[in-house]
């Protein structure tokens, strides 16, 4: 078995107090370094190329950067999915551990980012990412669209380059995998866009298709405009107008995900079936309810997979390459 990329997740806990998760109200658990470092013997074996290291907030983790470390001198490259509320303290050290930073943005002023994300902090994120650009390791934005912030799409690219990022990109919000995101209860469906707001969207993205076009060709703009219609897409099949968009996912077959905890899980959006890594990462992956939980993946029979606001598909040269990484990845 190969596994060239690994998500682990350093924290359960959060310093954001977004609408969409429920990681900040009941988070508690941390990794350990030693934890991580029992996963060293298996990663090797399974050729593991690249780390993306999450949470919660993976830098609340009081040992993120001996963890970083770890991991580094394994010989594994390191990516860094962040809120970005502690960038600017944490800026030169995380250049010096981590390949490429991914900071999730969801407003592009301060009104709208502290109604999705509850906090008062726009300006200071921003900040930080200036300061993590400024490094010259790459930076992406990661945007989730969602009825507080759609109308804003043209202002994200514009925010996007005055931060001085590599790339930006954009997903849908999700109102169903409760998993994924540590919910208790179902998410308001306020969340999602109204049947008056998907003209409105339809539009925006035929304007950016117009207008950037530079962007979307040196893929500035991760998605195609073929891929952001699929996202208004997804908030049709929401409302019944349409069916949802096919899901192209493969990420299954060349990733898996630890938890905070110490289980595994085959992707963000499902659970793990009960299955920790204490006796190993190998172990966990060959048991049986693993691999059957993968086989019905690959077959199409997981509901989550059908409505996946996420899907990652990886073409297999570049999963032979390892190439996950944000300037791989862009071609740059």
């Amino acid at each position: 078995m190969r596994l060239p990329l690994i998500s682990i997740y350093l924290t359960e806990r959060c310093n954001s107090r977004c609408v969409t998760c429920d990681y900040w109200r009941h988070g508690r658990t941390d990794a350990t370094l030693e934890s991580v470092q029992r996963l060293l013997p298996d990663l090797r074996t399974f050729g593991t190329r690249v780390a993306l290291l999450s949470g919660g907030e993976p830098l609340l983790n009081p040992e993120w950067p001996q963890i970083a470390a770890t991991l580094r001198a394994a010989g594994i490259r390191l990516w860094l999915l962040t809120s970005g509320l502690s960038l600017a303290k944490h800026a030169l050290h995380v250049s010096k551990l981590f390949d490429s930073v991914t900071v999730s943005l969801d407003g592009t002023c301060p009104t709208t980012y502290r109604a999705i994300r509850g906090l008062d902090a726009f300006e200071n994120v921003c900040a930080g990412i200036r300061a993590m650009a400024a490094t010259g390791v790459p930076v992406s934005l990661r945007v989730t669209l969602q009825r507080a912030n759609y109308h804003e799409l043209p202002e994200f690219v514009t925010l996007a380059h005055a931060l001085g990022v590599s790339q930006i990109s954009f997903l849908a919000v999700d109102v169903g995998n409760a998993h994924a995101f540590a919910r208790t209860e179902v998410v308001s469906p306020t969340l999602a866009l109204e049947r008056a707001d998907l003209q409105r969207l339809a539009g925006l993205i035929d304007d950016l298709e117009r207008e950037c076009r530079a962007d979307f060709e040196s893929k500035f703009i991760a998605e195609s405009p073929a891929r952001l219609r699929r996202l208004h897409d997804y908030f049709a099949a929401l409302l019944g107008a349409a069916p949802f968009p096919v899901v192209r996912c493969n990420a299954p077959e060349f990733s898996a995900v630890v938890t905070a905890t110490g289980s595994v899980a085959p992707c963000f959006f499902i659970a793990s079936p009960g299955i920790d890594t204490g006796s190993g990462l190998a172990s966990g992956l060959a048991d049986p309810r693993m691999r059957a939980l993968r086989a019905t993946i690959a077959a199409g029979g997981r509901a989550e997979c059908e409505r996946c606001v996420c899907s990652m598909w990886r073409d297999p040269a570049e999963i032979a390459a390892g190439r996950f990484l944000l300037r791989e990845a862009a071609g740059g």
